[in-house]
C-alpha cells in the first residue's frame, strides 16, 4: 500500500521560504509520479507541482513557476518542494499526491489523476 506522508508546514512571513518534504513508501516499481497540491479556506484543491519519478520530468502552475522548486531525493523516496518568495496567497494546506501509473498523468496538476493522497501540512505565510 503506498503511503505518503507531508511535513515541512509551518508559519513564514513574506517573502520568506519553507522546503516541503513528501515522504513516499510501498511503491511496487519505478512507474509513478508525485504531485503537489493545496486547498485554501473556501477554495478547491489546486495542483501547485509535479515530477514523475522514471524521466524526471516536473511541471508548475503558473502561479508558482520560478518561486517553487520539485526534486526528488531517490536513495530516501523523498520528494521535496522548496518554496522560495511566499506570498500570503500561497497559505494553505499543502498535499503531496501520488499516481500510480507510467509516464506523466495527461493532466498533471489535475487532483483527479492521483489515486493515493497524504493527510497535508499547513502553510500560513503572514506577517
Amino acid at each position: 500500500q503506498v503511503q505518503l506522508v507531508e511535513s515541512g508546514g509551518g508559519l513564514v512571513q513574506p517573502g520568506g521560504s519553507l522546503r516541503l518534504s513528501c515522504a513516499a513508501s510501498g511503491f511496487t516499481n519505478d512507474y509513478y509520479t508525485i504531485g503537489w497540491f493545496r486547498q485554501a479556506p473556501g477554495k478547491e484543491r489546486e495542483g501547485v507541482s509535479c515530477i514523475n519519478n522514471e524521466y524526471g520530468n516536473k511541471y508548475y502552475a503558473h502561479s508558482v513557476k520560478g518561486r517553487f522548486t520539485v526534486s526528488r531525493d531517490s536513495a530516501e523516496n523523498t520528494v521535496y518542494l522548496q518554496m522560495n518568495s511566499l506570498k500570503p496567497e500561497d497559505t494553505a494546506v499543502y498535499y503531496c499526491a501520488a499516481d500510480v501509473h507510467r509516464g506523466v498523468p495527461s493532466r498533471a496538476l489535475d487532483p483527479d489523476e492521483y489515486d493515493y493522497w497524504g493527510r497535508g501540512t499547513p502553510v500560513t505565510v503572514s506577517s
